[in-house]
């Protein structure tokens, strides 16, 4: 959608990543006051939530409008395949590990093989790329890489955040958006900020889509998600957007890749599969030790049965 929206609206991406945000806000603000209006023992105030913890805002805000604007400038240059395919498949391996430094996840032997599968395919993306999908690939797979560095910084500060219960997960998803808004809106005026309106239904319905289900919708569920999972666990599920981009980005883009992109394309995605099989075999484990018949079973004469989820 963002691809069809330059060339309808005729912006730039940092203008594309502006009004999504808008618009995102916008209905994130109506949904939460009508949250606050059923129910408003429970529901929290923008501005508490804020107050909370400025600084958990600030870091989201400003990473999320990193990640969608580079994410969003690497699709015009490097083209929709190789620019999903990058940013989400070196994201989740970033995510990796960060959740390794900083929260303390530990990785196997799948997760080790993650990550030398997630670089080999980086290298031969990096390689392989001829313009054939865009006009300058090797600066849009710079653009997806930093758009990966921003999703793995607010996937593993949602973790951490969720870790300490620290405010809702929709008013931080409202403020969050709110400081990616402002943060956006003076280098989108500089980059030219009105869309052409040469098609103005076209246009405001790609905005209203934009803003809504991938965003609005999409990042609030993102991050209650983040709450109850492991961070890398979230960023394993977003394994079937770079094959629903390869697929939309070949069939309808007519973007065309040759073998050594083919086989990076592969790499990455199996990169993030790797880190499934590690995650399944860290919550076996994680079951295993928090079992209390593991050690102190009450009949000695049988096996202990593992708990079920």
């Amino acid at each position: 959608m963002a691809a069809e929206l330059y060339d309808a609206g005729g912006i730039g991406p940092i203008s594309v990543s502006f009004w999504r945000f808008l618009t995102g806000l916008g209905l994130l603000l109506a949904a939460h006051l009508v949250r606050r209006s059923r129910r408003p023992e429970t529901a929290l105030s923008l501005r508490a939530t804020f107050a909370a913890n400025p600084r958990r805002a600030l870091i989201t805000g400003s990473g999320l409008a990193v990640y969608q604007t580079a994410y969003f400038a690497s699709v015009q240059q490097a083209g929709l395949t190789v620019a999903t395919v990058v940013t989400l498949g070196s994201g989740p391996v970033l995510v990796a590990v960060g959740a390794r430094l900083t929260l303390g996840e530990r990785t196997g032997v799948a997760g080790t093989a993650a990550l030398a599968s997630g670089v080999v395919g980086l290298v031969l993306l990096m390689g392989g790329a001829d313009g054939s999908t865009g006009p300058a690939p090797l600066l849009g797979i710079g653009y997806a890489l930093l758009s990966a560095a921003g999703y793995a910084g607010v996937t593993l500060l949602g973790r951490f955040s969720g870790r300490e219960n620290a405010g809702g997960a929709f008013e931080s998803t409202v403020t969050g958006f709110a400081v990616g808004t402002v943060c956006l809106l003076p280098m989108a005026l500089l980059e030219g900020l009105v869309p052409d309106m040469e098609r103005p239904a076209w246009t405001l319905a790609l905005i209203l889509y934009l803003g809504a289900a991938p965003t609005a919708l999409a990042y609030t569920l993102f991050f209650v998600g983040l709450g109850a999972v492991r961070a890398t666990t979230a960023s394993v599920v977003a394994l079937v957007e770079p094959l629903t981009a390869a697929v939309i980005g070949i069939l309808v883009f007519d973007e065309r890749l040759n073998a050594i992109v083919l086989t990076g394309t592969a790499l990455l995605l199996f990169a993030v599969l790797f880190l499934a099989a590690d995650e399944g075999v860290g919550r076996a484990a994680s079951r295993r030790t928090s079992d209390p018949s593991a050690d102190h079973g009450q009949h000695q004469s049988r096996p202990a049965m593992p708990t079920k989820d």
